[in-house]
């Protein structure tokens, strides 16, 4: 274990650890979307988890930063404020917001950011920008939202995780990305029928299964 200092606060975490995990199991809360517990090589995608470390010349995403001994670290300067609200705004200028009919409304990670932040889930110096497709029903037990998607990651992660291969990916590129459904080697849909981690990892309501939609 090593001591680093988070906001002018001493805390313990194990050496190697990404900075964010080390600062959130010390209940030091910084905006992520794309982070899962114990990943080895986040991806960094959402770009909101900046922080500030001494001798750094600018921010950095505390996923990609490995915890050393003697890390000075603010997690709340307004550099890294603003990042972050910059990034959130990007993010919502591809969602649809109606948060009124999405099945994660109350439980979505997009709501806690925007409370966090202090900012609306509506910014209005931005374009908005959405897919010609509203919602993807082509899995047989899957469905989703490609407008609420923020390409985090988290399902292709834990796809990947639970199934050795992740039968989710990501495809074309920019503003078209998407993720898409691939075929399992044994040509069925049973395993995500019995599994539904990737809908569960979802922060924001837009993969679900068709079973949770029924029950609503």
């Amino acid at each position: 274990m090593v001591k680093i200092t988070v906001d002018n606060r001493e805390i313990e975490a194990a050496e190697g650890m990404p900075l964010l995990e080390a600062c959130l199991k010390n209940d030091i809360y910084i905006p992520n979307l794309c982070w899962i517990d114990g990943m080895k090589t986040p991806s960094a995608s959402c770009r909101l988890c900046f922080v500030e470390i001494e001798g750094e010349k600018t921010p950095l995403p505390a996923c990609t930063v490995p915890t050393r001994g003697g890390l000075v670290v603010r997690t709340d300067s307004p550099a890294v404020r603003e990042l972050q609200r910059s990034g959130l705004a990007l993010l919502l200028s591809v969602h649809h917001v109606d948060c009124r009919h999405c099945h994660a409304n109350k439980k979505c990670a997009l709501q806690r950011l925007a409370r966090f932040l202090k900012v609306t889930l509506k910014p209005k110096h931005l374009d908005h920008v959405l897919k010609p497709v509203e919602t993807d029903e082509t899995h047989s037990c899957l469905v989703h939202f490609p407008n609420r998607c923020v390409l985090c990651g988290r399902c292709v992660h834990v796809c990947r995780e639970v199934h050795g291969q992740p039968l989710i990916s990501f495809a074309k590129r920019g503003f078209d990305t998407v993720i898409r459904f691939q075929i399992a080697r044994n040509g069925s849909d049973a395993d995500c029928e019995s599994c539904g981690a990737c809908a569960a990892a979802c922060p924001v309501g837009a993969l679900t299964t068709r079973a949770v939609l029924r029950g609503r």
